[in-house]
This record gives C-alpha cells, sequence and structure tokens, in this order.
C-alpha cells in the first residue's frame, strides 16, 4: 500500500512539475509575441504592409456573356459554328476580378490590341454584400 502511495505522490508531483513549465512556456510565447506587436509598429510599418498588399497578382477577366448547353450540343460544336449568349449585342461587359463583379465597360482598341474602358464601377459596399 505505501508503494501504490508514493508512486500516487511521485504522479502528482510530476503533474505539477509538467503543468508549471507549461505555464511558463507560454508566458514566454505571450512574451514574444507582445514584443513582435511593439516592433511592428510605427509610422513605416504601415506603409510596409500595404506594399506587401499591392504586390499580390490579381486575375482581370472579362466576361462578354454566358449560355447553358448540354453536353451533346458541345460536342457537336465546330469551327464555325455560333453559341447565342445571354447578352444583348451593345450590353456593357462585366469585369470581373478574381470572379468578383467589380464594374461593366465596353470593349476599345489601344495600340492595335483590345483594351476596355469602364463605365460603371461596383461600389466596395455593393461588393462586400455580394459576398454574403
Amino acid at each position: 500500500m505505501s508503494e501504490n502511495t508514493d508512486q500516487d505522490k511521485m504522479a502528482d508531483e510530476w503533474n505539477k512539475a509538467l503543468a508549471q513549465q507549461a505555464a511558463a512556456e507560454g508566458e514566454v510565447s505571450k512574451a514574444k509575441l507582445e514584443n513582435l506587436d511593439a516592433k511592428n509598429e510605427g509610422p513605416g510599418m504601415e506603409q510596409a504592409n500595404m506594399d506587401v498588399i499591392l504586390e499580390i497578382p490579381v486575375t482581370l477577366s472579362m466576361e462578354v456573356g454566358r449560355t447553358n448547353i448540354s453536353i451533346r450540343n458541345l460536342l457537336h460544336l465546330n469551327q464555325g459554328s455560333v453559341v447565342e449568349l445571354d447578352r444583348i449585342a451593345g450590353e456593357p461587359l462585366d469585369i470581373l476580378v478574381n470572379g468578383t463583379l467589380i464594374a461593366h465597360g465596353e470593349v476599345v482598341i489601344v495600340n492595335e490590341k483590345y483594351g476596355i474602358r469602364l463605365t460603371d464601377v461596383i461600389s466596395a459596399s455593393e461588393r462586400i454584400r455580394k459576398l454574403k
């Protein structure tokens, strides 16, 4: 019986020691995070953070229109086939950034290349509303 009591006491002591060690490591980690936060503050850090965001590439695409067709009809398409889209001729194109509508525009030619002139830009609040 005395042997079990000694083992129980030793187990309790180990548990207490491990708990103290974990608490001490948690305090050190918290102090390191607070120190990092303090280093990341200052007048130049906001600009540095913004510079990082401004360098992220995004995909800008223009959508002329859409349609739904069956796989049977898709397999019958060949050179010269015409596919009717859901847009009326002359209607503004959708301008998408990473698949999110941000504006409407019209096609223009600039230096023998296609371009797009923005005719209507969706407000930031409207874009956020559409995401929800």
